[in-house]
């Protein structure tokens, strides 16, 4: 009996495989089961081959198929941003006294609010305005604009108790456009009209000597009196008499009736004379009188001034806040409304020097009260930064 060896093992992956052990133990049984005849060498070769492949092919280690789980895609939900808080209100202005904000950018609002090396929430700025001071006068007169010199002191005096501490005009402006660091209390006090130095020397150096207190100027620009150019430059140099603009002629107040040519001439012309004798620009312009109007705070813009004064007592300012009025109203009766004019830092209210010291109490209760707010709705504002502003205007410092 002749035997096919070949038969079984023509493909030997497949059968082996496919029987495993069963087919390895048929294969012996039929090869147990048959005599061989004499086998040639071709045969033996045959079979021996056949025997080691199919060996060798049952005995190799089958691997393992591995199950790998299939990535599920994580859906990204969007972030839906709150809605920011209302500006701070405060019984402690008068009704008709609301505060404006004045920053259109909300992001660049909130950064610079937020940002720890610039003034912290709160920060307030008492603007005051003084005109005429009597150093023998027993009392102040509201009628004449003037302060006698013992209340001078006294306000001095009740301002630093209360912890005020005076800045210059480049501050504020860098507080009121940037939220620049300033003292968390804040006077800015600005003497009105030009005047000899000893006004100075006599009733305001004594504090910039203890304290370090500046004063600012509002100095009609007209081009006469050498001397008195002379004088107050020499404060000027010394640095803490800070010379601001107060018109040329100063004689007529600005109102809707100017025209451009006269605005430009009072506005414009005392810059001239400032870069001529102080060899200064100046950055402030304080209405003369009081008067001003939406084309004078358009042009005064324009010739580069950034930051204006009324004589308006509504109230304290702190960055993006303002206090205007919409129209005139029986609480300020002859105070011009400031919002027809479009421009908050261009018509910044002063209380008067006779007037600010009952009123140190309520700009501290404002700054605590708008601290106390912002801490309230710091997480919202945060949240809506991280949402809206972050990736254009990058992390808050």
């Amino acid at each position: 009996m002749k035997l096919n060896y070949g038969l079984q093992i023509t493909h030997p992956a497949r059968t082996f495989r496919r029987g495993s052990a069963l087919a390895f133990s048929l294969l012996i049984a039929l090869l147990a089961s048959c005599q061989p005849q004499a086998a040639t060498p071709d045969s033996n070769i045959a079979l021996t081959a056949a025997f080691e492949t199919a060996f060798a092919q049952f005995s190799a280690p089958t691997a393992t198929p591995q199950i790998t789980d299939t990535p599920i895609p994580t859906a990204t939900v969007p972030r839906t941003p709150p809605a920011l808080p209302g500006i701070y209100q405060t019984p402690n202005l008068k009704p008709e006294d609301l505060p404006r904000a004045y920053v259109a950018d909300s992001c660049q609002y909130l950064k610079n609010k937020w940002d720890s090396t610039k003034s912290a929430p709160g920060t307030t700025v008492m603007v005051i305005m003084f005109h005429r001071i009597d150093q023998d006068a027993s009392s102040s007169d509201y009628g004449k604009l003037m302060i006698s010199g013992k209340d001078l002191k006294r306000l001095m005096n009740s301002l630093h108790d209360a912890g005020f501490t005076a800045i210059n005009m480049q501050q504020m402006a860098d507080f009121m456009y940037d939220n620049a660091r300033i003292p968390q209390l804040s006077a800015l006090i600005i003497v009105d009209d030009r005047a000899n130095a000893s006004k100075y020397n006599d009733h305001f150096r004594q504090y910039y000597d203890e304290w370090g207190w500046p004063i600012v100027n509002a100095y009609i620009g007209l081009d006469e009196r050498p001397d008195l150019w002379a004088e107050n430059a020499a404060l000027s140099a010394e640095g803490w008499v800070d010379y601001q603009a107060h018109g040329y002629i100063h004689n007529t107040p600005i109102s809707d009736s100017s025209t451009d040519e006269f605005i430009t001439s009072e506005m414009g012309g005392v810059i001239a004379t400032f870069q001529k004798y102080f060899n200064k620009t100046p950055i402030a312009y304080i209405w003369p009188g009081g008067g001003f109007s939406k084309r004078a705070v358009e042009i005064g813009g324009q010739l580069g001034y950034k930051l204006g004064f009324t004589v308006n007592p509504r109230g304290p300012v702190m960055y993006n806040w303002v206090p205007q009025a919409d129209d005139y109203n029986a609480s300020n009766p002859y105070a011009i409304p400031e919002t027809p004019a479009g421009n908050p830092l261009m018509t910044l209210p002063r209380y008067t020097d006779i007037s600010a010291g009952g009123e140190i109490d309520n700009v501290r209760a404002i700054s605590q009260e708008a601290a106390a707010y912002a801490e309230q709705n710091k997480a919202v504002e945060l949240e809506y930064y991280d949402i809206v502003c972050a990736p254009t205007y990058g992390a808050i410092p």
